[in-house]
């Protein structure tokens, strides 16, 4: 469903320091979005740079009508008209729980009231056969943010995670053992999906609410335990605070800004090294020189190997089978070829040569 149309908020609320705050996190964040340098679009090497928010696009608000997306809805609508852009917003309805569809009904008529449009409002199958309920739902979700993005053309889509989430997102990520990729948290900004509010709290985003008379519902499900991420917010977290001290989210929350900092330049540094380093074979092969890949330290060794597959031959490659082709370099003894999953690797002459399996 599309609901054309908008118009403007009849109230105004005063300045809170909660309203602030909100309002600042999205200027800054349409500001840091708009002042990125414009990735080069024949660049195939490396991971993908998110372009630019263009002159008067438009962005739209995932909106769920809970409070950190209707005080994003509310900050947006205020901040992208002061910027030069053009603010909507995109409504799922999963269909998981009775009276959703009102729920969507009254987010779109919020989202209205607000002056935001377009509005769209989606409903989805959510097919949690296969991953569990919540990344079936994640996957729902964000396919619909595709087709949202696709019709109307909009730049981004503005997500409502918050400092909480965040610090959720590296503390469920520390448990698993997920590595520094999982601890960087969510990215502020993937060109596709843009979090303004990774550095607000949770309790500000529902005192912009309750200030602005902006009425919220609360997910049900935010409040189950059988999922991990609700046993994290209910129980571990606030353990942690009261064990540790105040301050534990906000230092997660950092941990993860500062692991985003080193992954990039550790990204820029294993992007140059590897043009130096990969050649093709006559039979058309990617190839590595060993010699220089068993120079440099092993963070660096192992991010070139796993560049190159995905740069190559678009697979992510597991650190197990990271590990199994840096021995090739580390620990050879005249081993076969690795035959992993879409990509063979054998060391020939001083060369790491990769091949497409098929």
């Amino acid at each position: 469903m599309h609901v054309d149309g908008s118009s403007d908020a009849s109230r105004r609320p005063r300045l809170t320091p909660a309203i602030a705050d909100v309002r600042r996190a999205v200027r800054e964040s349409l500001a840091t979005a708009a002042a990125l340098e414009a990735a080069d679009p024949h660049d195939d090497h490396g991971p993908a740079r998110p372009q630019p928010l263009a002159p008067d696009a438009l962005v739209l608000v995932g909106l769920s009508g809970g409070a950190d997306s209707l005080a994003l809805a509310a900050a947006a609508a205020f901040e992208a008209p002061r910027a030069g852009y053009r603010a909507g917003a995109m409504i799922v309805d999963h269909g998981l729980q009775s009276g959703s569809a009102g729920v969507a009904a009254r987010a779109a008529e919020t989202a209205l009231g607000l002056g935001l449009g377009p509005v769209l409002v989606e409903t989805v199958e959510v097919d949690a056969r296969s991953g569990g309920p919540e990344a079936a739902a994640r996957a729902a979700r964000h396919g619909a943010f595709d087709r949202a993005l696709a019709s109307t053309g909009a730049a981004r889509i503005l997500l409502a995670h918050t400092l909480d989430d965040q610090a959720e997102t590296v503390l469920l990520g520390l448990a698993r053992g997920s590595g520094p990729t999982s601890l960087q948290g969510m990215l502020p900004d993937t060109g596709r999906l843009l979090r303004p509010l990774l550095a607000v709290r949770r309790e500000t985003t529902r005192a912009l609410c309750d200030e602005s008379g902006l009425p919220f519902w609360d997910d049900p499900h935010n409040d189950d335990p059988a999922y991990a991420r609700v046993r994290v917010r209910a129980s571990v977290l606030p353990l942690l605070e009261r064990e540790l001290g105040p301050g534990v989210a906000e230092a997660l929350a950092r941990t993860a800004e500062q692991l985003r900092e080193d992954n990039a330049a550790l990204d820029g540094l294993a992007l140059d090294w590897a043009l130096e380093l990969v050649s093709q074979t006559d039979d058309g092969d990617v190839a590595l020189d060993v010699r220089g890949l068993a120079a440099d330290p092993p963070a660096l060794r192992q991010r070139i190997i796993r560049l190159v597959v995905s740069a190559e031959f678009g697979i992510s490659l597991s650190r197990t089978h990271t590990l199994a082709v840096a021995e090739l370099i580390t620990d050879w003894h005249g081993q076969k070829a690795l035959s992993l999953p879409g990509v063979r690797v054998v060391r020939q002459n001083g060369l790491l040569i990769f091949s497409s399996r098929t």
